[in-house]
């Protein structure tokens, strides 16, 4: 017997988010969309310009990937997590985790992140 599991959500304009964790659930919605090949070397990339972005525009906060002088708090907790730095980076090392353990990457990446999210109490930066 299948269970339904409600609506499926629509995707948003990117006009409609208003932070890192809103843009990451367009990305975790439509993956195809946004990584070719499910790489996570892209998704680190389109973080990257994220960020820039931001300095840019001149919006201030604090970003969960990259911060200046920092990996920032998700590469941190990432560490912790792993039991290892890595100077790869954070998209390299979950590929490779998610390699050695059969998980599509962006699967894996998107589980972290979610306990990322619980352990932080649900708070976006």
């Amino acid at each position: 017997m299948t269970e339904t599991m409600g609506p499926i959500r629509q995707p948003r304009q990117l006009t409609e988010l208003t932070d890192v964790h809103g843009f990451l659930d367009e990305v975790r919605l439509r993956p195809g969309v946004w990584l070719p090949g499910g790489s996570l070397k892209h998704l680190e990339s389109l973080l990257i310009g994220y960020r820039a972005a931001m300095v840019v525009h001149g919006i201030e906060g604090d970003f969960d990937f990259w911060s200046p002088g920092t990996q920032g708090p998700f590469v941190e907790w990432l560490w912790h997590r792993l039991g290892r730095h890595s100077p790869l980076g954070w998209a390299t090392e979950i590929e490779r985790e998610a390699e050695a353990t059969g998980v599509p990457a962006i699967e894996l990446f998107f589980s972290l992140f979610d306990e990322y999210r619980a352990d932080r109490g649900g708070q976006a930066l």
